[in-house]
């Protein structure tokens, strides 16, 4: 919700900044209409846009070491109640329930005036004759007009063709439209300006559309000033002297150019699209699997394979130092089995093995860890390492099964989450520095309440792991986790 809210308001805040800056001054009044409601929907609409830009990250997937992350369920634990998070609620529902009696009840009280008082047709409106002394004003297809000026004939021509205007091109819809909202978003201040822009471009339509009817345009200003001081209407009603200001007189004798017209139109296509890639673009990790070493329990063939081979351990003086089996071997002596069966660097496969093993396997394989041709390369002090690039991998003390039950038994969410029955992946990354610690910790990807910031908070309460290593010196190495959360009690 905070995200829809911070999203929205900057969307609505930009375009509306467009608007005052460029539109506004312009005789382009039906584009500036559009502009405006066209401009609020795009605001609420594009916080449910999201355009993925894939990220590819390393992630480990099960080796000798049992690193495997990828599809574990991490049991979570409700956060205590939180009695602000209710006070904000319940202060939100009694200011919206004010707000929307208000909203209903002037709305009962027009359509009850128009009901229930004498009216007349008037060129598809309906001229409704109120006692009060007061200008016309609009409410759907309702004009409300004094009956005893109407019935001597002192409303001038102008004001009937102004608030015709106003019934024919259905402004009491945007009126309405942007109430509505005000209503919802009460707490929004930028729609309070949105709806003055509304209003005061309806004006501009009307007053138009009147200049072009009786061409005489000195008349007509005096007309507007001599009814600026009358009273107010209803707030839902389209009025005559709705902010007669500097801004209307000047826009009955402006003029612009089709080319300049044209140009400030299209200033808003580059802003939309900048609002969308800016307030829409998410980083998305996609698994890459990093190469690993092989699985001696699911992979049986490299057993039957090695089955009568003797492997010599050689220690860093080239001196054999031990015997064993191929299932005896640690993960860096069987990344450092050379190739017996081509001179490429990777182990062979299923399908190059199968073809061999008729053939029998090798009786005595010489494993030398520290010769030069199993050095991974070393980069400068300081730098850091993918796990693709490291000799040992780091561990969490105890093995991944007690990584997980560390964040289980840490691992908060809110009562939203909760109640939402949410579930979904965390995507982290973080720095294993050399004496095992944590830092650098970030969230690239998460499934919104408030997940992301927990899942760094929780590693940051993360004990030390055994470092990553290349050429058994312990080195900083980037790690990539994804946390699968399952909200259950």
């Amino acid at each position: 919700m905070i995200d829809f809210l911070i999203k929205s308001t900057i969307a609505l805040a930009v375009l509306l900044a467009v608007y005052y800056l460029l539109l506004e001054k312009e005789k382009m009044h039906q584009f500036n209409r559009f502009y405006l409601l066209f401009g609020i929907v795009f605001s609420f609409i594009v916080p449910f846009i999201t355009i993925e830009v894939i990220h590819e990250i390393t992630i480990p997937i099960r080796t000798q070491n049992n690193i495997k992350i990828e599809g574990e369920t991490v049991a979570i634990i409700d956060d205590p109640v939180n009695y602000w998070v209710y006070s904000i609620y319940i202060l939100y529902g009694i200011i919206t329930s004010i707000m929307l009696i208000r909203f209903v009840r002037n709305i009962l009280k027009l359509h009850k005036k128009a009901k229930s008082t004498e009216s007349i047709s008037y060129q598809h409106s309906k001229l409704v004759l109120v006692k009060e002394q007061t200008l016309p004003y609009t409410f759907l297809n309702s004009i409300f007009i004094n009956e005893t000026e109407y019935n001597s004939r002192k409303i001038e021509p102008e004001l009937f063709t102004h608030e015709l205007i106003h019934v024919t091109q259905k402004h009491t819809y945007d009126i309405l439209f942007i109430e509505t909202l005000k209503v919802l978003f009460w707490f929004n201040p930028v729609l309070f300006f949105y709806k003055k822009a509304i209003q005061l471009n309806h004006e501009f339509l009307a007053d138009e559309k009147v200049v072009k009817s009786y061409n005489n345009v000195p008349f007509y200003q005096n007309l507007l000033l001599a009814k600026a001081n009358a009273n107010p209407t209803y707030y839902l009603a389209s009025n005559l002297n709705y902010s007669v200001t500097k801004k209307r007189l000047i826009m009955m004798t402006k003029t612009t150019s089709v080319t300049r017209a044209l140009l400030k139109k299209g200033v808003v296509i580059p802003v939309l699209t900048a609002l969308v890639f800016s307030l829409c673009t998410k980083v998305v990790a996609q698994d890459k699997k990093a190469p690993t070493t092989i699985n001696k329990k699911s992979e049986g063939i490299f057993n039957k394979y090695y089955e009568k081979t003797t492997f010599k351990i050689k220690d860093k003086n080239g001196k054999i130092v031990t015997e064993k089996k191929y299932p005896d071997l640690t993960p860096l002596e069987e990344k450092a089995i050379p190739s017996i069966l081509s001179k490429k660097k990777e182990l062979p496969t299923n399908e190059e093995l199968s073809a061999e093993l008729k053939k029998g396997g090798a009786a005595i394989i010489e494993i030398d860890v520290y010769s030069p041709e199993n050095q991974k390369v070393k980069k400068a002090d300081g730098e850091i390492y993918n796990t693709n690039e490291i000799s040992e991998n780091p561990s969490f003390p105890g093995g991944i099964n007690e990584f997980y039950k560390f964040v289980a038994n840490n691992f908060y969410v809110s009562q939203e989450m909760s109640d939402a029955k949410g579930k979904g992946r965390v995507y982290i990354t973080f720095i294993i520095e050399k004496d095992g610690s944590i830092t650098e910790i970030k969230s690239i990807r998460d499934i919104g309440y408030g997940t992301g910031e927990e899942a760094i908070r929780v590693m940051k309460l993360c004990p030390k792991w055994t470092p990553g290593k290349v050429n058994s010196d312990p080195v900083r190495v980037l790690y990539s986790l994804p946390i699968t959360l399952d909200s259950y009690q």
